[in-house]
Parts: structure tokens; C-alpha cells; sequence
């Protein structure tokens, strides 16, 4: 016999020396010593040697059938597995398993009588057969993996919590497709169409190219868009086409399937292109940033903690920028140039604060409003290790430096008037009588310090400092300003005060007092 014989017991079919794949044993055929096709129910098909062009698309197009995603998923890397909070499983496994969509012991059939077709002048037969079949087959096992066609003005429509899931997922069906789809596509094509090589090659390029076309054209248009919402994305999406380029570079390595090839290359530069292109633009964003975001209680401003986040992922990401930058230009240093990036953002970010400052009509204010974004940023970096990396131990120096500015100028706005009042404009000396202060004029000046201090805690309680250890070292300082100067001016002035009618209206606080209405400044309380 020409065609390979496949022996098969019909009273024992699952014998340990036939191996079925385990889809397929419901429809699977057995080959006796007589050359005939046993089915489980008991019917024979006669395979004889004499040519028969429709044996070959019937046996095919009985065993090719989607592959189900569970049985993907079985055959990826365990710690790529899916779980119910879609993260691997942390597990380790050796590696990818290409999944058998037609039972072994069939292929060897199909390629003889492949081989047939080909001696007897259909090979556009067999091709347009093979082609159509497997095609199918392919397309229908994307689809219940989840593929789905999506137009370019189909993904910009979408809200960004859908469409950031679809690209999670496409990330997962790159891999699925590329690792486990196509390569088994190619593995089958290259046992059926052994011998007539230029059949093989265009049959699996025929085969894959719509599939493929369908999964890029969804990167591409998400490669377009320049926007920092999906920065981040692109960056993971950049990362799976550099993960597989070897696999693109093996099963595309066929004339026929150059363009393909190119068209994987060509999303691959765009993606890096535009992620370069949006951390350029996002400087810009920062620099020009308008959030109508009234500076109220000197808080830390949301455009600080989403810049600190972006620069925050970008570390995270620095090896594969650094890869990114390098396929752009080989001829550029990746850290310097993710340096100046990032060093230009972060004065970017400075710039934009110190115009939103100017919107606070209380100096105090603005100072304190700035200490809080400028010690977010530091303390956000001063633990971040990528950071003195790349920035330097300078540079957060410098930011330091500035945030105890900030503080000082805070502490001299806020305290200055107040220390006017307690402080005796002479040579020197509070005492009463070296000076020869009125009694008028020494109940004036308590009644100033008390509204003004009154007025000072009114508005400061309801500002806010929501670092904990810089809340209390900033009220520890004001109290090291104000209180021993009002526990000097008290302790000198209290006899004239307290010799007259009503010393309890001037002298309304102890220093305790001060103290502990202190210890209510920066909590963003409304005290009306």
C-alpha cells in the first residue's frame, strides 16, 4: 500500500499504542491491516490505494475542529494560567506545549494523499482545500478564545475601562495565537505539505493572514493614539511583540509570509514611537495643565500625585524603555536620554505649581501649598532607588532644600505679624517702665495679638498637611517661634494688665492655650 497503514484493535481502542487526542476520540478513525476507516459507530470507510482526490479534504475536514480555550490554556506556562483576580498563578512550568489539533497518527495519511494530488495535477485543489479547511478552523478557535474584529473607530469610541481590558486581553491572544495557534498551524502544514515546499509556504501564509491581520489591526489602532492614559498599556502591548519577534521571525520566514512579517515589525516601531512621542507630549500636558482645582487648604494638587505615579511606572518600565529607545536610535544612551525625560517633566510639574500658587490670596498659603507638593515629591522619591539612580541623590537634595524654603517662608508669613505685636518696638527691653508704655497702649497690643492669633487659627485649621511627621514638625516650629516670645511679654506685662478693670479680656490665652490651639492647625477642619 501506498498510503501508511495506522493499526487499530476495534475491541480495544483506547490500546496504550494508539494515542488520540483526546478532542477528537469521539470522531476518531482507526486504519485496519484491510485499510479501512473503522468509525465508533461501527461504519467503515475503504481506503484503498487507488487515487481519490475527496479522501483527502473529507478525512481533513473531519478532524479539524477548534481548539477550545481551556485546552489553550492548559498548554501555556502555568504561572501564564488564568485566575479568578486575572493574575498568573505564580507557578513555575517548563515552558510552552504547541497543542495537537489532528491526531498524530493521521497526518501521515493526509500527507500521502497530499502527495497524490499533487502527482495527479491538483495541487489548487489541495491548496484551496488545505487553505479553506484550516482557515475555518483557525478563525473559529480565535473566536472562542475571544478575538473579535474591532475597527479603528470602534476602539476610539470605547470608554477607557472596556478598552483597557480589551488590551489586556489582546496582549494574552498575541501570545495564545503566535506561541500556540499559528506555531501549531505551522508544525501541521510542515508534516501535511513535506515535499512541495512552495505549497506549504503559501498554504500556511493563506491560512494565518487574516487571523493575524485581525489581532495587529487592533494594535494599531491603539498605537495611534498618543495619550497618556495608555502610555502604559502600549508599553506592556510593545513588550509582547518584542517578546515573540523570534517567533515572527521563524514562522514568517517564508516569502509568502514576508508581509506579514513587516506588518508585526512595523507595530513593533509604532508602539515605540508613540510611547517616546506621548512622554515627550507629556511634559508638555504638565507644563501647560489648567485643572480648575481651586488651591483651598494647600493640600497636595491631584496633577502632583498623577505626575508622581507616571514617573513611578516609568521605572518600573525602565528596561524595556531602555530597550525602546534603543530600537528608535541605536545611537542615543537610553539613561540619559530617560534622564532629561524625566527631570524635564518634573520641572514641568514645578513650573505648573508655582502658577497655581499664585491663584492663593493668603501668602501663607501659597508657601505651604507648594512645602506639601514639593515634600510629596520627595518623600514619594527619596525611597524609590530607580529615582537617586537615575535623578542622583542631588537631586532630591535639592528638592529637599526647597520644601524647608517653603516651610521657613511659611513660618516667618504666618508668625511675623503676630511676633509684632508681643515685641516692644524700643532698645530692646519689654519692661514697662524702661519704656514707658501706656497702659492703653499694652491692652492694644494684647487685643491685636488675640484677634489676629484667633484669625490665624480660624483659617489654618482648616488647611491641611497630610504628611503626619511634616504636620507636626511644622507646628512644632511655630510654637518654638511664637511661644517663649508670648511667654516673655506675658510674664513682663501681666502686672499692668492685671492691675486694671477686666484683665481677663486682654490676656485671653495662656501659652498652654496657644499650645493646644496649635495642635488644631493643618487638619482641614471648618471651626464655623
Amino acid at each position: 500500500s501506498d498510503l501508511h497503514e495506522l493499526i487499530a484493535f476495534e475491541d480495544k481502542p483506547n490500546d496504550e499504542s494508539i494515542k488520540v487526542d483526546e478532542r477528537g476520540k469521539d470522531n476518531a478513525h482507526f486504519i485496519d491491516e484491510h485499510d479501512l476507516v473503522l468509525h465508533k459507530d461501527g461504519k467503515v470507510d475503504d481506503i484503498t490505494t487507488i487515487y481519490d482526490p475527496c479522501k483527502f479534504k473529507e478525512i481533513l475536514e473531519n478532524y479539524s475542529k477548534p481548539i477550545e480555550p481551556d485546552h489553550l490554556f492548559e498548554c501555556l506556562p502555568s504561572n501564564l494560567w488564568p485566575s479568578p483576580d486575572g493574575e498568573g498563578s505564580g507557578l513555575e512550568k517548563a515552558g510552552y506545549s504547541v497543542p495537537t489539533s489532528i491526531p498524530p497518527m493521521v497526518l501521515p495519511l493526509l500527507h500521502d494523499l497530499a502527495q497524490q494530488m499533487v502527482k495527479a495535477g491538483h495541487q489548487q485543489q489541495l491548496i484551496k482545500t488545505y487553505r479553506d479547511t484550516r482557515k475555518a478552523v483557525l478563525e473559529q478557535s480565535l473566536q472562542k478564545l475571544g478575538v473579535e474584529r474591532l475597527s479603528k473607530d470602534d476602539v476610539h469610541k470605547m470608554k477607557w475601562d472596556i478598552l483597557g481590558a480589551k488590551i489586556k486581553n489582546w496582549i494574552h491572544y498575541m501570545r495564545i495565537s503566535v506561541k500556540l495557534l499559528f506555531a501549531m498551524e505551522k508544525k501541521i502544514c510542515n508534516q501535511i505539505m513535506d515535499g512541495v515546499e512552495p505549497l506549504r509556504d503559501q498554504s500556511f501564509a493563506e491560512i494565518t493572514t487574516v487571523s493575524f491581520d485581525m489581532l495587529l489591526s487592533f494594535g494599531y489602532a491603539i498605537a495611534i493614539s498618543r495619550s497618556p492614559d495608555k502610555q502604559f498599556v502600549m508599553i506592556d502591548m510593545y513588550e509582547i511583540m518584542t517578546e515573540l519577534q523570534s517567533e515572527f521571525e521563524l514562522l514568517f520566514a517564508s516569502k509568502p509570509c514576508t508581509e506579514m512579517k513587516e506588518d508585526a515589525l512595523n507595530l513593533t516601531k509604532l508602539l515605540a514611537q508613540t510611547v517616546q512621542e506621548t512622554i515627550a507630549d507629556f511634559e508638555d500636558a504638565v507644563e501647560m495643565d489648567t485643572t480648575e482645582t481651586a488651591v483651598i487648604d494647600g493640600s497636595v494638587h491631584p496633577l502632583t500625585s498623577y505626575v508622581v505615579t507616571y514617573v513611578k511606572y516609568l521605572f518600573d518600565y525602565k528596561s524595556t524603555l531602555r530597550l525602546l529607545i534603543q530600537e528608535l536610535d541605536s545611537a542615543k544612551d537610553p539613561d540619559t536620554e530617560l534622564k532629561s525625560a524625566i527631570t524635564g517633566i518634573m520641572r514641568a510639574l514645578r513650573n505648573n505649581l508655582d502658577g497655581k500658587s499664585r491663584q492663593c490670596e493668603d501668602a501663607a498659603l501659597t508657601q505651604l501649598f507648594l512645602m506639601n507638593n514639593m515634600y510629596y515629591i520627595v518623600r514619594n522619591f527619596k525611597r524609590t532607588e530607580e529615582a537617586r539612580n537615575w535623578l542622583g541623590d542631588d537631586w532630591v537634595q535639592t528638592y529637599g532644600r526647597i520644601v524647608q524654603q517653603h516651610a521657613q517662608r511659611y513660618q516667618t508669613i504666618s508668625c511675623n505679624k503676630l511676633l509684632q505685636c508681643i515685641t516692644v518696638q524700643s532698645s530692646g527691653s519689654s519692661s514697662i517702665e524702661d519704656e514707658n508704655i501706656t497702659k492703653t497702649l499694652l491692652e492694644d497690643k494684647f487685643n491685636t495679638f488675640n484677634s489676629q492669633f484667633e484669625e490665624l487659627h480660624q483659617r489654618q485649621c482648616q488647611w491641611i498637611v497630610p504628611d503626619i511627621e511634616l504636620r507636626e514638625s511644622l507646628r512644632l516650629a511655630i510654637a518654638e517661634i511664637l511661644l517663649p516670645p508670648y511667654k516673655s511679654f506675658l510674664n513682663l506685662n501681666r502686672p499692668i494688665v492685671e492691675d486694671g478693670k477686666n484683665p481677663q479680656k486682654y490676656i485671653r490665652f495662656t501659652p498652654e492655650d496657644l499650645e493646644r490651639m496649635l495642635n488644631d492647625f493643618f487638619e482641614g477642619q471648618n471651626l464655623d
